[in-house]
């Protein structure tokens, strides 16, 4: 049920490895099983942010029971991650949480 999607400008040589990397830190983050959480990796994209082309990402993470009171954390985490994988300064990085309600969320032919 948690989705991590990356999006980024910078090219990322092995992206299967990073995405990889990427689903089990989700997992560790929010403390869910790794079996449900699914990594979007969108790089070398066309991205902008304070009037210049230098590296930047967009992160979105969506995951029922997102726990809202944690975002500063989560955001904190989140950013040293990319930080780490992709040498994204914090500052070049924006976050968007999403806690969508259970019946807004489909898998396996249902909802949770």
């Amino acid at each position: 049920m948690p989705l991590l999607e990356i999006i980024t400008n910078v090219a990322i040589e092995d992206k299967q490895s990073m995405a990889m990397k990427a689903s089990k830190f989700t997992a560790e983050l929010l403390g869910k099983p790794e079996s449900y959480v699914m990594v979007r990796l969108q790089s070398e994209q066309t991205l902008t942010f304070a009037g210049n082309a230098n590296p930047a990402a967009l992160i979105k993470l969506k995951s029922l029971g997102l726990p809202e009171e944690n975002t500063t954390t989560l955001s904190s985490s989140i950013c040293n991650f990319i930080n780490t994988e992709l040498t994204i300064s914090s500052q070049r990085i924006y976050i968007e949480f999403s806690n969508p309600e259970r019946h807004m969320w489909g898998w396996d032919n249902r909802t949770f």
